[in-house]
């Protein structure tokens, strides 16, 4: 069998990792090509590695992450009340492993959309499936579900992914069907599963915003009890830029 031969067998057998290592390999000289051991572990190293790119790259799109953002990316200095001690405790996202919260607030412009957003494309690559939301079109999904039939199998689809970010908490009136959404995503993630809220608002205020004690109270109990605060201080990023 040649290396053509081989070559096309992989690719339909949509072994592509292996095939692109195969074909680095064979375009070696004949006395630096490694040993069948060594090239067996290469082709299977390099095919693991092709399903994880593709599962990141495919988490990544899924997410609809408002920001390409990156950890390396996010400025961190005491003067932002944000350090890289912070930000190494979050980065190997183990808060999704302990099925904790982050609640992130701070001024508008001061990076927060951005932090959240860096966590969630960490989180794909990490393999955990991500939703992003902001809090506007949050509410027009829940609206639009309930009004075509899909509001279960919505809810269902939240309850399966390992991080949701609601982004921009507090910019928009909560009407009673979505206060009861809201209520019912936390419950069925409460000690399971991950959320991060961004918001202008401080913590203390978010009860006031939700507007309806009783409401108000098991959302923030779920939300707020088993979670991490964040709050981001400083000038506005963006007139820095």
């Amino acid at each position: 069998m040649n290396t053509q031969t081989t070559l096309d067998n992989l690719t339909r057998l949509k072994l592509t990792g292996m095939a692109r290592a195969y074909q680095a390999i064979v375009s070696l000289p004949i006395h630096e090509q490694p040993s069948t051991n060594q090239i067996l572990a290469r082709l299977v190293e390099a095919e693991l590695q092709e399903r994880v790119n593709k599962k990141t790259q495919m988490f990544l799109r899924l997410s609809k992450l408002r920001y390409n953002a990156i950890l390396e990316s996010i400025h961190c200095n005491a003067h932002r009340n944000f350090t890289k001690e912070n930000l190494l405790a979050l980065s190997d996202c183990s808060f999704i492993q302990r099925a904790e919260n982050i609640l992130i607030t701070g001024a508008t412009g001061c990076g927060k959309s951005y932090l959240a957003c860096a966590l969630g494309r960490q989180a794909c690559s990490l393999g955990y499936k991500t939703m992003y939301f902001g809090m506007t079109r949050f509410i027009e999904k829940i609206t639009q579900a309930k009004l075509d039939g899909s509001y279960v199998r919505f809810i269902n689809h939240l309850e399966k992914t390992n991080l949701i970010i609601l982004d921009d908490f507090g910019l928009q009136p909560l009407d009673t069907m979505t206060r009861l959404s809201l209520l019912q995503i936390l419950e069925d993630r409460y000690e399971k599963k991950s959320i991060i809220v961004t918001s202008q608002l401080p913590v203390s205020k978010w009860h006031q915003y939700i507007d309806d004690p009783t409401i108000a109270d098991a959302i923030m109990d779920r939300m707020a009890v088993n979670a991490s605060k964040i709050e981001l201080k400083g000038e506005s990023l963006r007139k820095k830029n």
